[in-house]
């Protein structure tokens, strides 16, 4: 091969080589932004997908949030508050929450349920090179509020010692139902003396003090429960009418009828109460030997006015079954505070419907209940002394059934 040949050949060779290489590095750059974008979208996926998690975990906790608020009987605004409040203690920042109560959609729509949505726009990094949109993203979580059990007897305070207390010789049977306490404290329920006492359970916010042993049910008592709401918290407070209706002190035998006693209610002889609401601005007291009587009567204690019923009395009352104070019997004003209401009488004494005094304490003496022992008591506290039967099955009274021991799930 001649020297010329060679070198001819070789020239050739470096052209291809060059053109080669300029080849790659064209097709290179041509598809380094194609590389870059599908690296980038597999970050950014896994970077969406982190944020859906995260998202749906703030959903989650913002319904149970809401849920709790729901239980302590708060109202809506409320509610929706406590859950936007947990959402943005969980980061969601710029984005935006619906809560629903109860829920808008689902199965769940006609349950006592929080659900809450929560929604997200979030910034592109690497594949803004194809689009300058933001990413939404969106999760949504329901609460469901269940009912353990039903409750003959719920005392509301939060923090009281002895929120419901069983003393002296006491002997009271409590069946197909529990005796809750909202309060905190580590002797919420307690048992002191020679009081006997059976019950499907004993559920406290707090703890138990037991000086004997209670018949129960459950196992053990439940301790550090969530609270239960006020079951009358929705019932409103009748008004007052005119003109002021007064009682004959002199008759012996009398029928008076509803409307508002201005200078409260003392009952002696033989007194029978009209059907309706009746308002006391004052105090109602029944005396020593009295016999009173009425059938659909919701009396209503205003401001602090509290109820007095003397050892020596009869007395048969019973809630009406039907309209807005269907089942309640006393009904302690929630503007008022402190007094205590003291329920006495006759072994042959009624008190059928539910005693509400949300403000106020509740001294159960007598040796009596309800009409089939349907008698329920939810007060600020209670204290039992008498020694009787309460039973929960009374819809057929027109009384509504008292959630206790409620519990929170995720269901959606």
């Amino acid at each position: 091969m001649t020297f010329k040949r060679f070198t001819r050949i070789r020239l050739i060779a470096d052209g291809i080589r060059r053109g080669t290489s300029a080849n790659v590095a064209t097709i290179f750059a041509l598809t380094l932004p194609i590389v870059v974008g599908a690296a980038g979208f597999g970050i950014e996926t896994s970077y969406w997908y982190y944020n859906s998690l995260k998202l749906q975990a703030t959903a989650d906790a913002a319904a149970y949030a809401g849920a709790l608020e729901r239980i302590s009987g708060s109202d809506k605004p409320t509610i929706t508050a406590a859950a936007t409040q947990s959402a943005a203690s969980n980061g969601l920042g710029s984005g935006t929450i619906v809560v629903n109560t109860p829920p808008a959609s689902g199965p769940n729509t006609a349950k006592k349920a929080v659900e809450v949505i929560v929604s997200q726009n979030l910034d592109r990094m690497f594949t803004s090179i194809f689009t300058q949109g933001q990413v939404p993203e969106q999760a949504r979580a329901v609460a469901l509020i269940t009912d353990a059990s039903k409750a003959c007897m719920t005392a509301l305070d939060p923090a009281a010692s002895k929120a419901v207390w069983f003393s002296g010789s006491t002997s009271v049977k409590f069946s197909h139902c529990v005796i809750m306490a909202n309060s905190t404290a580590s002797d919420a329920i307690t048992l002191q003396g020679s009081a006997s006492l059976a019950v499907d359970c004993l559920i406290s916010a707090g703890g138990v003090s037991l000086s004997n042993p209670v018949t129960t049910v459950c196992a053990t008592p439940i301790t550090q429960a969530l609270p239960a709401p006020d079951p009358f918290a929705d019932l409103p407070a009748p008004a007052a009418t005119n003109p002021c209706q007064n009682i004959n002190g002199n008759k012996t035998t009398q029928t008076i009828q509803p409307g508002t006693y201005c200078s409260g209610l003392s009952l002696s002889g033989n007194v029978t109460l009209s059907p309706g609401v009746y308002v006391v601005q004052g105090n109602f007291k029944i005396n020593a030997n009295a016999i009173v009587a009425g059938a659909g009567v919701t009396i209503f204690m205003a401001g602090s006015s509290t109820v007095s019923m003397n050892g020596n009395a009869t007395v048969n009352l019973s809630a009406p079954t039907s309209g807005t104070y269907s089942g309640v019997l006393m009904y302690g004003d929630r503007m008022g505070t402190g007094g205590q209401n003291t329920f006495n009488g006759t072994a042959d004494s009624l008190l059928t419907g539910a005693l509400y005094f949300p403000k106020q304490q509740v001294n159960y003496l007598g040796n009596f209940s309800g009409n089939g022992g349907c008698t329920q008591v939810v007060a600020d506290t209670i204290q039992w002394s008498g020694n009787s039967t309460i039973n929960q099955d009374c819809s057929s009274l027109g009384m509504r059934n008292i959630p206790a021991a409620q519990s929170v799930a995720l269901v959606e």
